[in-house]
């Protein structure tokens, strides 16, 4: 295989939360680009986190290995700081301190969202809590992570949300934690770009995730079933999308360029030429702007530093 086709050969990544999702999409697509990818989260072969789901870590690090690269699992939770200590200290010791790429992908919010209910309305207790597991996690990941980047004077941090504009995404805590990563993108990006370390916050669409591919009774591969519950779902993407997002951005060599942005799947699959698992190349805002937005109104333009 030739090079272009592993530019992250001989790299290093840290997939924080990549047991589902989006994050399992970035992992593999990392890996089919030739990263070692340390995959982690709290789903194990040892056993299930919380949430409760099938999916396993190291499900995920086999996939990277399937795709050409390096999968290593390591049960870990990210709200504790000594456990993420000892995920970081292990990666130091066995990549002789180097670290490329960090992502920031651990969520958990699901169960603790409310869309019903306002603010006022809400059990105080399962909101804190959602900002703890959604926006704690990534402060206490970072903390550890970052020291191996500044040392070596190079490396990307990512922090995936969900949206990049300022609207409002239907509940208070689930858009106070989304609003909170694109900050911390734009707080690491300030506070690294002295030491040649990139940090952006990056969104998906609609994303066709496991748990979403459940709720619909569709699987990937009559996933377009779907669209006769949602006809919105026939412009959803699937994680790999967001995977070769990531990957495409941890290859540009101009990435400094992009530090401190809030970007998007479809703002960047015009610019890097990648498609979606099945070549199409889905644009959510498109979508939008054509069938939704009479009656939601506009998504807005994203958030800048």
């Amino acid at each position: 295989m030739s090079t272009d086709a592993r530019p992250l050969a001989g790299q290093v990544a840290l997939v924080a939360g990549g047991t589902r999702g989006g994050g399992r999409g970035i992992a593999v697509e990392l890996g089919a680009a030739g990263a070692t990818v340390y995959v982690t989260g709290r789903s194990s072969a040892a056993g299930r986190s919380d949430l409760d789901r099938p999916e396993t870590i190291e499900e995920t690090a086999e996939k990277v290995a399937a795709a050409g690269g390096r999968g290593i699992p390591v049960r870990t939770d990210h709200s504790r700081p000594d456990e993420v200590r000892a995920l970081v200290d292990r990666i130091a010791a066995e990549q002789g301190g180097r670290l490329d790429i960090l992502v920031n992908s651990v969520w958990g919010g699901d169960p603790l969202t409310d869309w019903e209910r306002p603010l006022w309305e809400q059990d105080l207790d399962t909101g804190l809590r959602l900002m703890r597991r959604a926006v704690e996690t990534h402060v206490i990941t970072s903390r550890f992570a970052l020291p191996l980047m500044v040392a070596r004077k190079s490396g990307l941090v990512v922090e995936v949300t969900d949206g990049n504009t300022a609207r409002y995404r239907g509940s208070f805590f689930y858009d106070l934690a989304k609003s909170a990563v694109i900050r911390l993108a734009v707080a690491q990006a300030a506070e690294l770009k002295a030491h040649g370390v990139a940090a952006l916050a990056i969104t998906p669409g609609f994303l066709r995730s496991e748990a979403m591919l459940e709720g619909f009774g569709v699987t990937e591969a009559n996933w377009r079933d779907g669209a006769a519950k949602d006809p919105h779902f026939a412009y959803s993407e699937t994680p790999a999308y967001l995977g070769r997002a990531v990957a495409a951005l941890a290859a540009d060599p101009g990435i400094m360029a992009r530090t401190g942005q809030a970007l998007a799947t479809w703002g960047l699959y015009e610019e890097y030429g990648f498609t979606d698992a099945d070549g199409t190349q889905p644009d959510w805002p498109a979508h939008w702007a054509e069938a939704l937005e009479q009656e939601h109104g506009p998504l807005g333009e994203p958030l800048t530093p």
